[in-house]
């Protein structure tokens, strides 16, 4: 990932290296971290109304010392209300260029730029739909880890993983709740998504989000950039990343009970 500078702007390197990679990429996220003090005069601001928000339980899957993490692997299995369950292993900074020919044309392959204020990072990642109980029979049921992932998945996970490192041996690192809210504004032109953190600890992250095309990356962060001022919306908060926070947390209490 590149270095977030000091002002939350890239310098004309930073912007060189994310237009090149955004030309390999399916999409882009433009993202942004609210500061905690801020969060409920940014949910007046924009409207937002939380009792149309989606809840989510999220596990990760690592080792104590979060081997996996630093590697830049992510294995993750995800329950959605009203929805089916998913399981993701993601492989970030990636190169799109440099990424396997049999690997990029997996129609369950996304490759993603995921753009805040003074930094940016291009991730792989690999997604399957599961039953909507699966999850929590796994985590409940004490099944083998390895059943929530496709074969397609479990072979991107040895090819990136620390050697040694399985998925049978990882660590539940979890759950932490997530409340995922879209909606629309009329002053913005396209879909916008709020997802809300709760930490066991009682801190929170509420991050702002909204996708487009590689193509539109520059004016749809302009256009953003604008709304979102416009509304009175903090830009220059501290950028927190929600899983290296989590997987931190959660990976302290492990350690702590060892």
């Amino acid at each position: 990932m590149a270095t977030v500078t000091a002002d939350k702007r890239l310098s004309d390197e930073q912007l060189i290296e994310v237009l090149e990679l955004v030309k390999g990429a399916d999409s882009v996220e433009l993202k942004l971290t609210v500061p905690e003090s801020d969060h409920r005069s940014t949910i007046a601001a924009l409207g937002m109304d939380p009792l149309d928000a989606q809840i989510r339980q999220v596990y990760f899957f690592d080792t104590p010392e979060l081997a996996l993490n630093k590697a830049g692997v992510v294995a993750r299995a995800r329950r959605i209300q009203g929805k089916a369950s998913d399981s993701v292993v993601k492989l970030r900074p990636v190169v799109p260029a440099e990424l396997p020919d049999d690997l990029r044309a997996s129609r369950n392959l996304g490759v993603e730029v995921d753009a805040m204020p003074g930094g940016f990072v291009c991730s792989a990642t690999l997604k399957d739909k599961l039953g909507p109980t699966k999850v929590r029979d796994a985590i409940l049921g004490g099944k083998p880890f390895r059943k929530l992932f496709s074969k397609e998945q479990r072979r991107f996970f040895t090819a990136n993983a620390p050697e040694g490192v399985e998925l049978d041996s990882l660590s539940v690192l979890g759950p932490i709740f997530v409340l995922k809210l879209k909606w629309t504004d009329e002053d913005f032109a396209r879909p916008l998504v709020a997802e809300l953190w709760l930490y066991p600890d009682g801190s929170r992250i509420l991050e702002l989000s909204t996708k487009c095309a590689p193509a539109e990356m520059m004016q749809v962060a302009a256009e953003a950039r604008a709304f979102l001022t416009g509304k009175g919306v903090d830009l220059s908060g501290e950028q927190q990343t929600k899983t290296k926070t989590a997987l931190e947390f959660f990976a302290s209490e492990l350690t702590a009970s060892a």
